[in-house]
């Protein structure tokens, strides 16, 4: 392994002005820092983290709370921590995932250890436990999603009560009145968590002004859950003739019993999903959709926590809005049968 003093001693200077170099506490001379940073580069230098920790009170590491659960769509999850981890490298940064829910302890542990210099939370709840121990620190943070209170903290998601609105006045163009919303997991709806709950309130406000019914019906997404809730819509609702689905699992499913029920796509009943690009291109009708931005979310999270740990002002909700792509799902409200 390259120690520091055979840098110094290849670049022709003291091993305290490598550190100096490495570390920027002090100002070095433009040429003698690239002959600095020629040697690091030819020798295949790496600085010890902990010796470099130590040395500067910083780990250079952010800690990303990714409980993962099953009743959430787990490839988005990670595409966001994809995101993070690409983004956070970028800037010099590694990152720890903890993936347990633990909640308030996670913070408890992060805080309390130096284990990370910041913290980015997922899987935001409207009244999320670990926001008051968050606002008592003094350890930057930045959530992906938004809960229901966001003063004293920064916030990055899909504005997701305008992906709801967007999807009804999608339908409501068409001439669609009676509208079936297949929503995420109960589970996910009786945590309070912020993306569903602000997708349906969205959702519901504009239906509203534009006098559309909606009816809304949570779901695991497996295929006989997704039987046993589309009897339900049926029974219910038997007019309905557009769908709003915001459960990936349960895309596939309800295309195949529409199918067998002889209902056409887009013919008798337009579907809407909120997913995932490659979700909605692969799936058996090419859907309309209003996309997810995973990578996006990963990357402006990172950036505005570096700024944060830089000491710049950040902006405190940063929503990103949301894009309805057209496909071959929906179509104009039948006028025959």
């Amino acid at each position: 392994m390259v120690t520091l003093a055979e840098v110094a001693q290849h670049a022709g200077v003291s091993a305290s002005t490598v550190s100096y170099v490495l570390s920027g506490k002090r100002s070095i001379s433009a040429g003698t820092r690239q002959r600095v940073e020629r040697s690091i580069q030819e020798l295949g230098y790496h600085p010890n983290a902990g010796a470099r920790a130590l040395a500067s009170s910083r780990s250079n590491i952010v800690a990303l709370m990714v409980p993962l659960r099953t009743d959430m769509y787990v490839p988005v999850m990670m595409e966001i921590a994809i995101a993070v981890a690409t983004t956070a490298r970028t800037y010099g940064y590694d990152v720890l995932l903890l993936t347990g829910e633990e909640g308030p302890d996670a913070v408890r542990r992060v805080t309390g250890s130096g284990l990370a210099d910041a913290m980015i939370l997922m899987d935001v709840e409207l009244d999320d436990e670990r926001l008051p121990l968050l606002r008592a620190t003094d350890q930057p943070s930045v959530l992906i999603g938004l809960p229901a209170d966001t003063s004293g903290l920064t916030c990055v998601d899909l504005d997701f009560r305008a992906t709801g609105a967007l999807c009804v006045e999608h339908l409501a163009m068409l001439g669609h009145r009676d509208v079936a919303v297949i929503g995420e997991a109960p589970a996910v709806y009786e945590r309070h968590t912020g993306f569903a709950e602000r997708t349906l309130d969205g959702l519901r406000s504009r239906a509203k002004e534009l006098g559309l019914r909606v009816l809304h019906r949570p779901c695991e997404g497996g295929y006989d859950t997704m039987a046993a809730t589309l009897a339900r819509v049926f029974d219910e609702r038997p007019g309905t003739t557009g769908f709003v689905v915001q459960n990936e699992s349960a895309v596939e499913p309800l295309l195949a019993l529409l199918r067998q029920q002889g209902r056409a796509v887009p013919e008798d009943v337009s579907v809407i999903a909120v997913c995932p690009d490659q979700v909605a291109v692969q799936a058996s009708v090419r859907l309309t959709s209003v996309a997810i931005p995973a990578q996006e979310m990963g990357r402006r999270a990172v950036e505005q926590l570096v700024a944060k740990l830089e000491g710049r002002d950040t902006d405190e909700v940063v929503l990103l809005a949301p894009e309805l792509t057209v496909r071959a799902s929906t179509g104009p409200l039948s006028t025959t049968g």
